[in-house]
């Protein structure tokens, strides 16, 4: 890890995310749908209502108790049940592959940045897009050196790109990764109606 994360806004959401790198692998996860500091404010709300936060345990929760802790106000999450669910998925993936390690997913047996994006595409929740921004913010902003990240990440690993979580480092970095999102959405609905 390099320095401190900025992309929820509240200095205690942004240090767990900096400090644990399950809750970066839960905050990617929960981000779809949300907007993005909901998204990965979502891991401080867990742990503040779970009172712990490690995988094991948000794995062995009774699944209806965890629904109940996404829907507290305000929710973890606007799709409390199904994303309470992927979350629980993601962590028993956790616990039996990686032995509830999340940064193990990218640092066991020293992988390049190919077999990480391989390893992050098994895990639940996990499509190529958002395995290919999780390994960009991994080598932009939390000290990750595997040899071919960038090539892996594809267009979220260009230096200087403003596309997505991976490239916000501030306020004003949110602001144009948000102002390109909304450009990219408005172009695709052209296409569409066009």
């Amino acid at each position: 890890m390099i320095g401190t994360l900025h992309i929820t806004g509240d200095p205690n959401a942004d240090e767990l995310l900096s400090s644990d790198p399950l809750a970066l692998l839960i905050g990617m996860l929960l981000d779809q749908q949300v907007p993005m500091e909901t998204a990965f404010a979502g891991p401080l709300k867990i742990r503040e209502r779970l009172g712990a936060f490690d995988a094991a345990t948000i794995a062995k929760e009774s699944p209806e108790a965890f629904v109940e802790i996404f829907k507290t106000s305000p929710a973890v999450h606007r799709f409390p049940g199904s994303m309470a669910e992927r979350v629980q998925g993601l962590c028993a993936a956790l616990v039996e592959r990686w032995d509830g390690d999340a940064a193990a997913v990218w640092t066991r047996d020293a992988p390049d940045g190919p077999e990480i994006l391989t390893r992050l595409l098994a895990l639940p929740g996990f499509g190529a897009q958002k395995a290919k921004i999780f390994l960009a913010l991994l080598g932009k902003q939390y000290g990750l050196d595997a040899t071919g990240w960038r090539e892996a990440a594809g267009p979220y690993g260009e230096e200087g790109s403003l596309r997505s979580v991976a490239d916000i480092v501030d306020p004003e970095s949110l602001a144009q990764v948000r102002a390109a999102k909304q450009a990219v959405k408005a172009a695709a609905k052209r296409a569409k109606a066009g």
